[in-house]
């Protein structure tokens, strides 16, 4: 067993108490955990029944203070371990000042505002210096802390494309994709803390004590002066809501709501365009499915303005491949279905701005209407049903000419046979008959996929009626939304060739109705 020492910084001045010995400290971290461990509920207190879960290595420097494996569950001493994101920029900085601050005694306080279980962690000046949420404290989990528990980790959360319990998986996601801090998401982590006083539901009273750890997701508190739905629109920068606006569609964000997005520099003035914006909360992001985002920014009036040089420099630079395989890399607990929908939107992204489309325009065909009392399908989530059946079209056609050539060849091969057959009457064998169930399961997959208009999650298409977008009603309860699940590996690619095919056409629709719109509201008078 390898050891090294922690050196902890002591501020003397303030009340700090240099340490009598330096605690040793085991090179050990947890980089990866099985997905079996997000299946732990009540029993998250017999600790034997987890630790098999992890996948241990010695790569990475943790700050832990045990010396021994099990001391991780006798030892009463708080301890926090990176799981995921040890990778990311100043997270090491991050963890380090939130090992500081449990080591010296200080208690999370929890957070009033919100739906899950949220803790402010502060250093021993009182300063805020992070913000923890643990997993089985989100939404509807079983821990969760104010009133909306019931539901185990891994089933659907509050929004049924995204699973209880992974909220925080997306949080460092949104860190992660954010390069260069373009639109400046806190640092962010997946951490073990160990031996620290959190929520705990239906605790009898024999057994007070808190689990001996909790997996939760930590984020760098930002000091800012409020949050954007106490002001107006106006009083942001452009290049702010470009810049979270671009993030939200790459992840397709289904909760980007005025509560999560911090002002700073606004220093009580109302100037236009001076206050910057700050993006958290990112829990809601990377469904597994399209779902219907909802976007604070869609309607103001930066949203409408065009691209800078450098965002639409920053996007076309992006590269939806390399990103996904840094999702399946640093987060193997992300589902494929999930990253396969942030290489659409990407896609989507870097193709309509190419289009010369503006944030507003992408939003917009990305966001589902209300008409006529029912919900409709986004344009986006037409073109990707529209490019199934296109896919699926190809491969039927593809299948039956294979089909077709089989059939000549054995009729050649027949031929050959017969003229042979007086020579060789023993060993002539009995043809196999050509079944047609490949072309049978293309056909019911089509069919399948049309059925979803008599009761899935889709809306009545407004546009690109050329390229037969039919009308779907929509019907939640049933569950049924755009998925790529179902598509194979080797088909993924050839649905993103008949996806951006379709998108030159939805483009021209989009801005000949954006330029109507321009129209009409011109020639009215007030």
């Amino acid at each position: 067993m390898i050891y090294t020492r922690m050196a902890v910084v002591v501020d003397h001045p303030h009340g700090f108490r240099p340490l009598a010995r330096l605690p040793r400290c085991r090179l050990q971290s947890y980089s990866h955990f099985d997905p079996t461990m997000l299946e732990f509920t009540h029993n998250i207190t017999h600790p034997s029944n987890l630790t098999p879960n992890f996948h241990r290595s010695y790569s990475t420097p943790c700050l832990s203070l045990a010396t021994k494996a099990k001391e991780e569950f006798e030892s009463p001493n708080p301890r926090i371990e990176i799981i995921s994101g040890r990778k990311a920029p100043m997270v090491h900085a991050l963890v380090a000042e939130v090992a500081i601050a449990l080591a010296s005694g200080v208690k999370p306080k929890p957070v009033s505002s919100g739906l899950g279980g949220a803790y402010y962690l502060q250093s021993r000046k009182g300063n805020t210096i992070a913000v923890v949420k643990p997993a089985d404290e989100e939404p509807l989990a079983f821990n969760n802390p104010k009133g909306f528990a019931g539901r185990m980790l891994g089933q659907p959360g509050m929004k049924r494309s995204i699973r209880v319990g992974e909220t925080g998986l997306r949080e460092l996601a949104a860190y992660l994709l954010d390069h260069d801090g373009f639109a400046g998401v806190p640092p962010s982590a997946l951490v073990k803390i160990c031996h620290v006083t959190f929520n705990i539901n239906n605790s009898t009273s024999t057994s007070t004590s808190s689990p001996p750890f909790k997996i939760t997701s930590i984020q760098r508190y930002v000091e800012h002066e409020t949050d954007a739905g106490d002001l107006g629109p106006s009083g942001f920068s452009i290049s702010s809501v470009h810049r979270i606006g671009i993030l939200d569609i790459r992840l397709l964000n289904l909760d980007r709501h005025a509560g999560n997005m911090l002002v700073r520099n606004f220093h009580g003035s109302y100037a236009a365009g001076v206050a910057e914006l700050i993006p958290i909360d990112h829990g809601f992001c990377l469904p597994e499915s399209l779902d219907d985002p909802y976007f604070e920014w869609l309607h103001w009036p930066q949203s409408a303005m065009p691209f800078s040089e450098t965002e639409a420099e920053y996007i076309s630079n992006l590269d939806p491949f390399k990103d996904a395989e840094l999702l399946r890399t640093e987060l193997p607990l992300i589902r494929e279905c999930s990253v396969r929908v942030f290489i659409l939107c990407t896609i989507f992204l870097k193709r309509a701005t190419r289009a010369g489309l503006s944030l507003a325009d992408i939003g917009q065909m990305m966001t589902r209407e209300f008409i006529g009392g029912e919900e409709n399908w986004s344009i986006l989530e037409n073109i990707c049903m529209n490019a199934k059946a296109k896919l699926e079209s190809e491969l039927t056609t593809n299948t039956i000419n294979e089909v077709k050539d089989a059939e000549m060849f054995a009729f050649d091969e027949n031929l050959n046979m017969k003229d042979d057959v007086s020579m060789h009457p023993a060993s002539v064998k009995p043809q196999k008959t050509m079944k047609f169930s490949a072309i049978d399961a293309r056909l019911a997959r089509l069919v399948q996929e049309c059925d979803i208009k008599e009761g899935g999650c889709g809306p009545n298409p407004m546009i690109l009626r050329s390229v037969s977008f039919a009308g779907h009603n929509n019907n939640h309860e049933n569950g049924v939304c755009v998925s790529f699940e179902e598509i194979k590996e080797d088909e993924w690619l050839l649905f993103l060739e008949c996806f951006e095919e379709l998108l030159p056409e939805a483009f021209e629709e989009k801005k000949s109705t954006s330029l109507f719109k321009q129209r009409l509201g011109s020639s009215c008078e007030f």
